[in-house]
């Protein structure tokens, strides 16, 4: 028997040691996860909008089709981790780490980021 997708929607987890987390699914609109650990976590599929996860270390982390509308991450870690197919739309990602994360079909484009992480994500990423 499966659990059903937590609902952690509108809850603080500041600083949380949640590595490894199996959160696909997870309703967690408009949570508040800055300066957690969530290293290698299972948040594919996961409804993430708005949810603030300022100086989170997301990496090796499982984002795939994750939905990061509005979300706030700045200054997170995402090296290492899968986006693909995720929803950036209005993502803060100033200051993010992600070397060698997957890109592939996330709509990272419509995300306010530096620059230099633009030219980048363009580069190996390119806009479809």
């Amino acid at each position: 028997m499966t659990e059903p997708p937590k609902d952690w929607s509108f809850t603080s987890h500041i600083d949380a040691d949640l590595r490894g987390a199996e959160l696909a699914g997870a309703d967690l609109r408009r949570a508040v996860l800055d300066g957690s650990d969530l290293e290698a976590a299972n948040l594919s599929g996961a409804d993430l909008r708005n949810a603030s996860l300022r100086g989170a270390n997301l990496m090796k982390a499982a984002l795939d089709g994750a939905d990061l509308r509005g979300a706030r991450m700045v200054k997170a870690k995402l090296s290492f981790s899968n986006l693909q197919g995720a929803r950036l739309d209005g993502a803060d990602m100033r200051g993010i780490r992600g070397k060698y994360a997957v890109w592939r079909d996330a709509n990272w484009w419509d995300a306010k980021m530096d620059d230099s992480l633009r030219k980048a994500l363009a580069k190996n990423w390119p806009r479809r």
